[in-house]
């Protein structure tokens, strides 16, 4: 081949690498304008309003607006939950004899696409405030046990990786049982008190995963 041919053929390679190359970035911004819209329900178990958990579900929050879901935010240490009390009159699947803020939770985690789990570590598990809302799916458990996606927003004093597991284990073994799949965690260890995380990098991290849904 001349030296002509060569550099004439070249072009025309670059060319159609380059065209290729637009309808490629163009087809990641039409999927991502296409993205589902997803309904999200957060449960936070803070008791404290400045809480550093509270914090993060604040931040994960405005990232999933961003990003066009729709959220709903049941902060269960300002409501009415009564502990399940095992009498099965539900069934597992019908009315809890309780009539409380629970309805709430029913009311959008049934439809929810998914659900996120903020809460600090209280002697190594869920606040108690969040347990009993976690406790009172029993309620709803047919109706739930559908595959949905999950978030972890955790924060915890000290800073030792062990001391988090019992959380992060049930956090895993609920979503095995519900057939949820987990999308992304955020855990904050060394945040003590309030609006401590603040001056770390979680809430940020907190904010880009609600974005990135």
């Amino acid at each position: 081949m001349k030296r002509r041919e060569f550099i004439a053929a070249s072009l025309t390679t670059a060319a159609v690498v380059g065209f290729d190359g637009t309808n490629a970035l163009n087809d990641t911004a039409r999927a991502a304008e296409t993205k589902k819209s997803m309904n999200i329900l957060v449960l936070t178990g803070s008791p404290r309003k400045n809480g550093n958990s509270a914090a993060l579900a604040t931040q994960f929050i405005k990232g999933a607006e961003e990003a066009g879901h729709t959220v709903a935010r049941f902060d269960a240490a300002f409501k009415t939950v009564h502990p399940c009390t095992a009498c099965n009159s539900c069934g597992m699947d019908g009315p809890c004899v309780f009539q409380d803020d629970f309805e709430f939770v029913r009311e959008h985690i049934i439809p929810a696409d998914l659900v996120a789990f903020a809460t600090p570590l209280y002697y190594f598990g869920f606040s108690s405030q969040l347990k009993a809302v976690i406790d009172r799916f029993y309620a709803i458990n047919g109706s739930i046990h559908v595959a949905k996606k999950a978030v972890l927003l955790m924060t915890y004093a000290n800073t030792s990786a062990r001391e988090a597991s019992p959380i992060k284990t049930h956090y895993e073994v609920l979503l095995e049982y519900m057939g949820w799949t987990d999308a992304g965690r955020v855990i904050a260890p060394g945040v003590w008190p309030a609006g401590a995380v603040n001056r770390t990098e979680y809430p940020r991290l907190a904010y880009e995963l609600g974005r990135s849904l």
